[in-house]
């Protein structure tokens, strides 16, 4: 079988972008079970409910849910298990000073991918965001988006 080149999207969590400001992102390996990454080959991932959190000097991925893979047996995995995710040691001591400090910061999976056939997932360092800021970053865009549609008229010689 040939390599696997480029990658490939398995989920993301269009929510977390909605509901976090992103202010810097990661890429991180996971421990998976044989049964899992064949499930993850399938698409049948949601990281709707899942975070990532310090135990022991590690990350891990909690609430992270891969479905059964249909063909296996008494091998197959906990759809919920908590997955170790693999960063430099650089990395996650970095890592784990932002979120210890205090600042509300927490660790958000953003999308899950195959990258050149290893599983992957991108984390954000993400700040909550209010009600209102939601709604002042959503005008910003209506805003931006009105302003490239009125240069896009003038350019094509309209009004």
């Amino acid at each position: 079988m040939a390599k696997e080149t480029g990658q490939k999207l398995i989920a993301s969590n269009k929510k977390a972008r909605h509901d976090y400001a992103i202010l810097r992102t990661y890429e991180a390996g996971l421990v998976l079970a044989g049964t899992e990454v064949k499930s993850l080959r399938e698409g049948r991932a949601s990281l709707v409910d899942a975070f990532a959190q310090e135990h022991e000097g590690e990350i891990m991925l909690y609430g992270l849910h891969i479905a059964e893979y249909g063909y296996g047996s008494w091998t197959n995995h906990v759809p919920r298990r908590t997955r170790k995710l693999l960063l430099h040691k650089v990395e996650i001591a970095k890592i784990i000073n932002q979120l210890r400090d205090g600042n509300g910061l927490t660790l958000v999976p953003l999308s899950m991918y195959f990258s050149n056939g290893w599983a992957k997932v991108e984390l954000g360092m993400a700040r909550g965001l209010k009600s209102y800021d939601k709604r002042q970053v959503m005008a910003e865009r209506d805003a931006q988006k009105e302003i490239a549609r009125e240069l896009g008229r003038r350019l094509k010689g309209r009004r």
